[in-house]
């Protein structure tokens, strides 16, 4: 398993960010469920550095090595 590299959690770290900061300007009652899920997932890639979407697309997908 790779972990993400520096760039790559900024990235996931900015953009989750920008997600949660969308739910909250529309209200947490508001929103539907689904989108905690790639917002929650963006946070946890930029703090672990595993981004388990990517992961499941590198399996089913192989990897080009």
């Amino acid at each position: 398993m790779q972990r993400a590299s520096k760039e790559m959690r900024i990235w996931f770290a900015l953009f989750g960010i920008i997600l949660w900061f969308g739910i909250y300007l529309t209200g947490f009652s508001v929103v539907h469920w689904i989108l905690y899920v790639p917002s929650a997932g963006f946070i946890f890639a930029a703090v672990t550095g595993i981004c388990p979407s990517q992961m499941m697309v590198s399996s089913i997908f192989g990897s080009k090595k």
